[in-house]
Parts: C-alpha cells; sequence; structure tokens
C-alpha cells in the first residue's frame, strides 16, 4: 500500500492511497485523480515523509519505542501542527462543500438579488432559492423588512463549478 500527500493546481492537501507507485501513475495519467475539495483534475504528489512501522522497535535493542516515535513537523505554509493542518483541510473541505451545494441547489439572479428576494417575500413571484449580489445597505435593508439573508464568499475556484 502506497500512501502519498497530493496537491491540486489550487493548492488544496490531502492524502491518496494506491495499491503502488505504478497504480499512482496509471491513475494520473488517465486522468482519474480529482481534488477533493474543488474538483479540480490537475493533481501532483508532494514529497512526503518516510513512515516507519514501530512495532517492535526498541523491545530488543533495548532502547525505548518513544524514540522512534514520528515527531509533528509545523507546517512550512501555515506554522501549524499537522493535526492543526488537517482540522484546517477538513473545515476547507466541508466549506467548500457547503458552497457547492448552495451554488447547485440556488438560482443565480445577480444584482438583482435585492429586488428578487423583495418580490418573494411580498408574494408577487413564488418562493424559490435564490442567491445572487448584494451591497452591505440593501443586505441590512432586506433584514431590517424581515426578509432573511445569509451572506457568504465564493472562493473563484468554485465561481466556474466543476462538473
Amino acid at each position: 500500500m502506497l500512501v502519498v500527500d497530493l496537491v491540486c493546481a489550487h493548492g488544496h492537501t490531502f492524502e491518496g492511497w494506491f495499491q503502488s507507485a505504478d497504480d499512482l501513475a496509471d491513475q494520473q495519467s488517465r486522468g482519474l485523480l480529482s481534488c477533493p475539495m474543488c474538483g479540480h483534475t490537475e493533481v501532483q504528489r508532494r514529497p512526503s515523509a518516510t513512515r516507519f512501522n514501530r512495532s517492535g522497535v526498541g523491545e530488543t535493542s533495548g532502547q525505548p519505542a518513544e524514540r522512534w516515535a514520528q515527531v509533528e513537523e509545523p507546517s512550512r505554509t501555515t506554522g501549524l501542527s499537522a493535526d492543526a493542518n488537517d482540522v484546517v483541510r477538513e473545515l476547507q473541505s466541508v466549506y467548500l462543500h457547503a458552497i457547492r451545494q448552495v451554488i447547485q441547489s440556488t438560482e443565480d439572479v445577480g444584482e438583482r438579488f435585492a429586488d428578487e428576494a423583495r418580490k418573494m417575500h411580498h408574494g408577487e413571484e413564488p418562493a424559490r432559492p435564490i442567491r445572487g449580489q448584494a451591497t452591505p445597505d440593501e443586505a441590512e435593508a432586506l433584514k431590517d423588512e424581515g426578509i432573511d439573508v445569509v451572506s457568504f464568499v465564493v472562493p473563484d475556484v468554485l465561481k466556474d463549478p466543476v462538473q
């Protein structure tokens, strides 16, 4: 079993498990690898630390097994431990998944968002899930009128979603 670190063209890092180095190369050449966060298929292998099986290490040599324990090295990019980086990657993945769901299940009304939201609120148009752009003043006015508004930023990588 080969476990490697991978990175997509957008800088998202993730782990891949393969039967062998040939399996990794085969999947990569056929475009079967994709980023779990953004879906991008331009994926490269990153250098990864060698892992050792620790079972039995130290018992026969008289050295404590703790000496061979893997030391968590801070990330060069974030300064966080490996565990913290895993949490950051997981949160990033969950956020991107949620944004993808919003994009797929809503109609983009663009700059007409405030007007469309008002029409639906007043019964002039049937209610439907919409998204679009509103200025901070428009969003505040909608809230003052009792119209719920949720603001979020769509990452550039999702503005033209990968199908």
